[in-house]
């Protein structure tokens, strides 16, 4: 659909004319053609001191949308536009075809005229009041038609992002209050269990063991740090794709990083006895990137696979200095696996699996690290572990010696 502002079309004569034959001619602004369009003009111009007809001018750096509703490939170009059919006269001899096409556009003009009398006079004087004077429509009007049909794609296409941004918010707020209940519940366990113990006198927890007491602020710790990222993604890509993502890129050891994470979720991977296997070398390269970015790609990541991978299950990572320029990461599980049709969609914004529906989550972390992996100028996909799950892969730049 043609964007564009609608301008009025400027004319040698007002828009709606009782005159049957009516003509547009499309100019443009070239020098070399100001003079051949000058030519035409006059000869049209001779051509309206003995016949009736309308002229509008038209200036397609003005209205180029209306050059294509015309399917003019040249200019400048002559079309009758009625009475119909519509012939369009262009080229370097306009003048010559005017001319010889000129007795059969009025013969036209005749037969229009004589079926129009004809019907009229078949019409009682009550009806015959009724009709219109004219049945041209002005290209004016047709230009309006265009505007207002892009217009109402426009809309339509706003109203269903806006439909689709009301359904996501909807889900957001229901899955939100659901999941955030789990880490705060647990946070607040921890806390309360502290402040039970803790004797303000003394400065000691009470009944509590050294180790017990570190447990319980980890926990807590760790709890809050969910929460966090839970609010910052979804405020992330609540901005929609046509926002930048900032990143602040610096040396990272990756192999590191990943292990970090790893501690902060051994809980919930501990819960469900799955075993984790790394694979990273000891001499990958650093990577230029942005580590709390990359810290969100990695637990999602890993998020996803402890989610889906099954009690007493794998979950493996692995690190790989690809080529020179590039480090490529893959965390797999052995989970059930993403179907071939899905592995684009996967990371559309808030796109969810329809065996997922139940599951906690806003179908927005692999969006999201998509978003960031592409800030990085790297590549992440997805394909099938030899186990039936899934391995997730991603690439970052080296770090420039």
């Amino acid at each position: 659909m043609l964007k564009h502002d609608y301008m009025q079309v400027s004319q040698d004569q007002p828009i709606y004319s009782e005159a049957p034959l009516q003509l547009l001619l499309f100019v443009d602004g070239r020098p070399k053609s100001r003079q051949y369009v000058q030519r035409i003009r006059a000869y049209l111009k001779e051509l309206q001191t003995k016949y009736s007809f309308e002229l509008q001018i038209i200036d397609i750096g003005q209205q180029p949308y209306l050059a294509e509703h015309f399917k003019l490939i040249a200019t400048p170009a002559l079309i009758k536009i009625h009475p119909e059919p519509r012939q369009i006269l262009a080229g370097s001899n306009i003048i010559a075809q005017l001319k010889n096409s000129w007795p059969r556009w009025q013969a036209a003009v005749d037969a229009y005229l004589k079926l129009q009398s004809d019907f009229q006079e078949r019409l009682d004087d009550n009806a015959r009041t009724t009709l219109p004077k004219s049945t041209i429509r002005s290209v004016a009007v047709s230009a309006e038609l265009i505007r207002l049909s892009d217009e109402i794609f426009s809309l339509k296409q706003e109203k269903e992002h806006l439909q689709e941004q009301l359904h996501f918010k909807d889900r957001v707020i229901a899955m939100l209050a659901h999941d955030l209940r789990n880490p705060l519940t647990a946070a607040a366990i921890a806390i309360e269990t502290l402040q039970s113990n803790y004797n303000l006198e003394t400065g000691e927890f009470q009944r509590l063991k050294p180790s017990m007491t570190a447990h319980l602020l980890k926990q807590a710790r760790n709890q809050t740090k969910i929460i966090d990222r839970m609010i910052a993604d979804l405020l992330q890509v609540g901005c929609g794709k046509d926002i930048a993502l900032p990143i602040v890129p610096q040396k990272v050891q990756l192999g590191q990083l990943c292990l970090d994470v790893l501690e902060e979720l051994g809980d919930r991977y501990t819960a469900k006895s799955q075993k984790v296997e790394t694979d990273i070398p000891n001499d990958l390269p650093d990577v230029y990137a942005d580590p709390e970015r990359i810290r969100q790609v990695l637990v999602n990541l890993l998020d996803n696979a402890i989610k889906y991978t099954p009690e007493c299950g794998k979950i493996s990572v692995a690190g790989l200095h690809r080529t020179t320029q590039k480090v490529q990461f893959t965390i797999g599980d052995t989970g059930p696996g993403i179907p071939v049709e899905n592995r684009d969609r996967i990371f559309e914004n808030h796109f969810r699996l329809q065996r997922d529906e139940g599951t906690e989550g806003y179908g927005i972390g692999l969006c999201l690290c998509q978003r960031i992996i592409l800030a990085h100028y790297g590549q992440i996909w997805v394909d099938s572990a030899p186990n039936n799950g899934a391995w997730f892969h991603f690439t970052l730049p080296v770090y420039p010696s």
